[in-house]
C-alpha cells in the first residue's frame, strides 16, 4: 500500500508543546490511506502565481493576457516534492493522445461481424427449435411441431376429422398430418438456409418470416429494436420510438417532420434567416432545449457526425451494406429519401462538412455500435479540443463542459481544470487583481509584488558581484547606530552610550571616591555620549526611457521597463524619502505614472527620440524636488532625432545639426542646475558614442555601454553607489 499524510503545522506545535517528541506529534496527527491520485496537494500561493505572471506582464504589459498565457503553459514547479500545475496545452495533448490511442487500439474491419452473427444465432435457436419439434412429432404422434397458426388450422381439421365414437384420430389422418408438418418444417428450414449474408436482406427476410420458436422470435424483436434505436436517434432524437409501431399514423408525422426541417434547412442554406419558432412549437420534443434553427442544427450536427464519419471511413461496399440494413429497419422509401436529403444538406451547412474519415490502425475489431461508441469519442474530443483551443479570457474557463473533461480524460484533468480557473480568484483575494467586468487590471500591491520579483532577480545577479556598498565614512544623524561614539551635540539622535557617559562623568574631580559627598555620580550636560550613525543623503531621480520603434526593434524595451520597475521598488520600499520619476519619450516625452509601471506598454508606431523634451520634463520634476541629489538616467539605443521647434516637434533621420544644438541646450540647463546626467547606451554605433561623449564633457555624468541582458545591473549598481556618496 502507498501511503501518504498532510499534517497540519498548527496541530505538530500544539502536541509538541504538549508532549516534546516530533514523532509523537507525527504519529499523532498523520493519517494513511491508499493513494489514488485525488488527493490534493497544497494550493499555489497567490505570490507564486503573480510571480508566474510577472515576466509576461513586463513583457506585454497586459495581466490578463499573462494569466491567459499562464493558464496555457501551466505552472512548473522548482520543488521536486511539489507536482507541476498542467495547463491547457496539457489537456490538449492528452486529448490528442487519448485520440491516438482509439485510433490506434481499433479497427474497422467487418463492422456487421457482431449483427452477423446474432442473426445467426437467432436463426440457430430457430433451426434448433424446429428439429426439436420435429423429433418430438417422430416419438409422439399426438404432439406436432406447429406454429401457432398452425395450431390453430389443425384444430379446425382434427374438428372436422375426429372420429365422434371414439374421440381418436385416424391413424391414416395423423400420418397425413405429420407429412404436412414435416414438410411446412422443411420448408422452414430451407428458408432459413437461403437466407443471404447481407445484414440488410437478412433482417427483411427475417421480418417476414413466422417464427415456431419464440425465444428467437423475441430476440430477434429485440435486436431490430436496438439497431433502430442505434440508427435512426442518429438523425434526430426519439425517431425510433416514433417509428417502434410502424404504424401509418407515426410514418406520417415523422415524415412530415423531416419535411418541415429539411425546408428550413434549405431555406438557411440559400442564404436565407428562417423563423424555427412555428417548427419548435410543433416538433420541439424531437429537439430539447432548442430555441432557434441553430440550436437544432447543432443538435443534428452531433447526432449526425457520428454516422457520416462511419460512412465516410466505410469501404463502398459496408456502405452498401449499411445503407441496406437501414432500408430493412425503416422499410419507407419516402422517409429514407427525406432522410439522406437532411444529411446532405446538413453536411453543405456545417463548415468542414459532417463528419471526417477516421483511419483505425490497431488490431481490436469494432463491431457496428461499437464503431459509433468511438466515433461519437471521437467527435467529443475534437468538439472539448476546439472548445480549449478557443479560451480566450480566464472567464472562458468557467464555459467548458467538466463533466465532458470527467469523462473523457478523467477525474484528474477536470481537478487541473478547477485549479486553472481558480487562478484569478485566488489573485483577487489575495489584494493582486481588481476586475472590471471580463477586464482584469493589477492593484497597486500587485504592481509592489511584481516590481519587488523584478528587484529580487536583478540583486540575484548582483551578488556575485559583492553588491551592497551603504556604508559611508562620515558620521551623521538618523541612520544605522555604529558601535563608536561622540559627545552629545544639539539635534544629535539621543543613541546614549551609557558606558561612556559614566567614564566621561567619574574622569571629573567631584566624581572621585574621595571626593564625592554622595554615593549618586553627579552628571553635566558635557558627560553625555551617543553612539555614532550613518550619515544618509537624499536623492531625486529621473529615468528617462528610450521607447522610440527602434528600442522594441532591438529587445531592449522590457529590459527598460524592468529597469524602471526595479528602481520604483527599490526606492518605495528601502528609501522611502527619496524621488523617483520616470518618463517615456518618442515622438514627445510623458510621464509615467509608477502605479502603472508594470502594466506599461509599447508605443508601437512612434517614431522619433526626443531627448530635449524628455531632459525639459526631468529638469521641471527635479527642481520641485528636494533631494540633495539630483540625477537624470537615459536609457536609449540612438542619438536623438527629434526636438521642440515653436511649440511643434521637428522630426529628421539622421538627425539635424538643430536637434543636436537643442537636445545640448537642455543638457547645459540641467548642468546649471547641478543636475548630473548619466547616460546608458544599448547601441554602439558611432554617431550615439559621439553625442553621449558631448553630453559627458558637458555634464560630467558618465557614460555606460550595456546590453538588455545587464542593463539593470549597470543601473542599480550606479544607483545605490551614488545614493550613499556624501553630495556637499
Amino acid at each position: 500500500m502507498t501511503a501518504f499524510f498532510t499534517p497540519d503545522r498548527r496541530d505538530l506545535r500544539e502536541r509538541l508543546r504538549r508532549e516534546g517528541s516530533a514523532a509523537d506529534g507525527l504519529a499523532a496527527r498523520a493519517r494513511f490511506s491508499r493513494w489514488d491520485g485525488s488527493q490534493h496537494v497544497p494550493d499555489l500561493a497567490a505570490e507564486e502565481i503573480l510571480d508566474a505572471l510577472a515576466d509576461d506582464v513586463m513583457a506585454e504589459g497586459d495581466v490578463g493576457e499573462a494569466l491567459r498565457r499562464l493558464m496555457e503553459r501551466g505552472w512548473r514547479s522548482d520543488d521536486t516534492t511539489r507536482p507541476d500545475l498542467p495547463g491547457l496545452q496539457d489537456l490538449l495533448d492528452r486529448l490528442r493522445e487519448r485520440r491516438r490511442e482509439i485510433t490506434e487500439q481499433h479497427r474497422l474491419g467487418d463492422v456487421f461481424a457482431d449483427v452477423r452473427r446474432e442473426l445467426d444465432e437467432i436463426v440457430s435457436t430457430e433451426r434448433a427449435g424446429i428439429e426439436r419439434r420435429l423429433d418430438e412429432a417422430a416419438r409422439d404422434g399426438s404432439d406436432t411441431p406447429r406454429s401457432e397458426s398452425a395450431k390453430s388450422g389443425a384444430s379446425r381439421e382434427s374438428d372436422e376429422t375426429r372420429e365422434p365414437a371414439s374421440g381418436l384420430p385416424d391413424p391414416a389422418e395423423q400420418a397425413a398430418l405429420r407429412r404436412m408438418l414435416r414438410e411446412t418444417a422443411g420448408r422452414r428450414l430451407e428458408r432459413l438456409e437461403s437466407l443471404p449474408r447481407d445484414v440488410g436482406a437478412r433482417i427483411r427476410g427475417l421480418e417476414d418470416y413466422d417464427f415456431l420458436e419464440p425465444a428467437a422470435r423475441e430476440r430477434f424483436g429485440e435486436l431490430v429494436e436496438r439497431l433502430r434505436s442505434t440508427m435512426l436517434d442518429r438523425y434526430v432524437q426519439g425517431m425510433s420510438d416514433a417509428l417502434k409501431s410502424m404504424t401509418s399514423e407515426s410514418l406520417t408525422s415523422t415524415r412530415e417532420m423531416v419535411r418541415d426541417l429539411n425546408q428550413l434547412l434549405q431555406e438557411r442554406l440559400a442564404g436565407g434567416d428562417p423563423d424555427a419558432s412555428g417548427f419548435l412549437s410543433r416538433w420541439g420534443s424531437y429537439f430539447p432545449g432548442a430555441e432557434t434553427l441553430d440550436d437544432v442544427i447543432e443538435q443534428l450536427a452531433d447526432r449526425m457526425a457520428a454516422m457520416q464519419s462511419l460512412l465516410r471511413s466505410m469501404t463502398p461496399d459496408q456502405r452498401a451494406e449499411l445503407q441496406s440494413m437501414m432500408d430493412a429497419l425503416l422499410r419507407d422509401d419516402r422517409l429514407r429519401w427525406d432522410l439522406a436529403q437532411l444529411a446532405a444538406t446538413l453536411d453543405q451547412l456545417v463548415p468542414g462538412g459532417l463528419g471526417e474519415r477516421i483511419r483505425f490502425s490497431g488490431d481490436q475489431q469494432l463491431g457496428l455500435e461499437g464503431a459509433l461508441e468511438q466515433l461519437d469519442a471521437l467527435q467529443r474530443l475534437d468538439g472539448l479540443e476546439e472548445s480549449l483551443a478557443g479560451v480566450e479570457s480566464i472567464g472562458d474557463l468557467g464555459d467548458l463542459d467538466r463533466d465532458a473533461v470527467r469523462e473523457l480524460l478523467g477525474d484528474a484533468s477536470a481537478r487541473d481544470l478547477d485549479a486553472l480557473d481558480d487562478l484569478a480568484r485566488r489573485l483577487e483575494e489575495a489584494g493582486y487583481l481588481t476586475r472590471d467586468g471580463d477586464h482584469l487590471e493589477l492593484t497597486p500591491r500587485g504592481t509592489r509584488r511584481i516590481g519587488q520579483k523584478v528587484l529580487d532577480d536583478l540583486f540575484a545577479k548582483l551578488r556575485r558581484d559583492a553588491f551592497g556598498g551603504h556604508r559611508v565614512d562620515r558620521a551623521g544623524r538618523g541612520g544605522e547606530r555604529e558601535e563608536t561614539s561622540k559627545p552629545y551635540e544639539f539635534g544629535d539622535s539621543f543613541q546614549l552610550d551609557l558606558r561612556a557617559t559614566l567614564a566621561n562623568a567619574m574622569a571629573r574631580e567631584e566624581n572621585a571616591p574621595g571626593r564625592r559627598t554622595a554615593p549618586a555620580v553627579s552628571l553635566d550636560p558635557a558627560d553625555f555620549a551617543v553612539y555614532r550613525t550613518e550619515e544618509l543623503t537624499r536623492t531625486s531621480t529621473v529615468l528617462l526611457v528610450d521607447m522610440s520603434r527602434s528600442m522594441l526593434l532591438r529587445g531592449c524595451f522590457v529590459a527598460a521597463k524592468k529597469v524602471a520597475i526595479a528602481l520604483n521598488t527599490l526606492i518605495r520600499t528601502q528609501f522611502p524619502r527619496d524621488d523617483l520619476a520616470v518618463i517615456g519619450f518618442a515622438y514627445y516625452a510623458r510621464e509615467i505614472h509608477s502605479d502603472s509601471l508594470a502594466e506599461l506598454t509599447w508605443h508601437g508606431y512612434e517614431y522619433g527620440t526626443n531627448l530635449q523634451h524628455g531632459l525639459m520634463l526631468a529638469r521641471r520634476f527635479l527642481a520641485r524636488s528636494h533631494g540633495g541629489n539630483k540625477e537624470i538616467v537615459v536609457i536609449t539605443d540612438g542619438e536623438p532625432t527629434a526636438h521642440f521647434e515653436d511649440g511643434q516637434v521637428e522630426f529628421s533621420y539622421p538627425p539635424t545639426r538643430r536637434t543636436i544644438q537643442e537636445t545640448l541646450r537642455e543638457v547645459v540647463r540641467c548642468t546649471k542646475e547641478g543636475i548630473t546626467i548619466n547616460t546608458f547606451m544599448l547601441e554602439r554605433s558611432r554617431s550615439l558614442a559621439d553625442f553621449v561623449a558631448l553630453v559627458t564633457r558637458l555634464n560630467r555624468g558618465r557614460a555606460f555601454y550595456a546590453t538588455p541582458e545587464r542593463l539593470g545591473e549597470y543601473v542599480l549598481v550606479d544607483f545605490v553607489n551614488r545614493r550613499t556618496k556624501h553630495v556637499a
